[in-house]
């Protein structure tokens, strides 16, 4: 556990001072409950930001949160777009 809350510190700090893969990364902890206590609207947070930069796997998390409507409210329409946006990039998830 202890390496999972050092993850989270440092992925934090890279975040903090924009770092997208970091911040999507720091997402994921938040959304899986990794080294920090689980706050699916944290996650979501700092999926948006990372997506907003152009990050690929970010984009598609963000869609799925808005699919599934974790941590957000379900939005269909929001969820392609960023399914989309993920795609284009050639994101084999969001390409489904």
């Amino acid at each position: 556990m202890e390496d999972k809350q050092k993850a989270v510190k440092w992925f934090r700090l890279a975040a903090e001072q924009g770092n997208a893969e970091a911040r999507w990364k720091l997402g994921a902890c938040y959304s899986l409950g990794e080294g920090i206590m689980k706050d699916r609207q944290e996650a979501v947070k700092w999926y948006r930001l990372a997506a907003e930069q152009g990050n690929a796997e970010a984009q598609w998390r963000l869609g799925f949160c808005y699919y599934v409507g974790t941590g957000i409210r379900e939005d269909k329409q929001e969820a392609v777009k960023w399914y989309r946006l993920a795609a284009e990039q050639g994101n084999a998830e969001a390409q489904w």
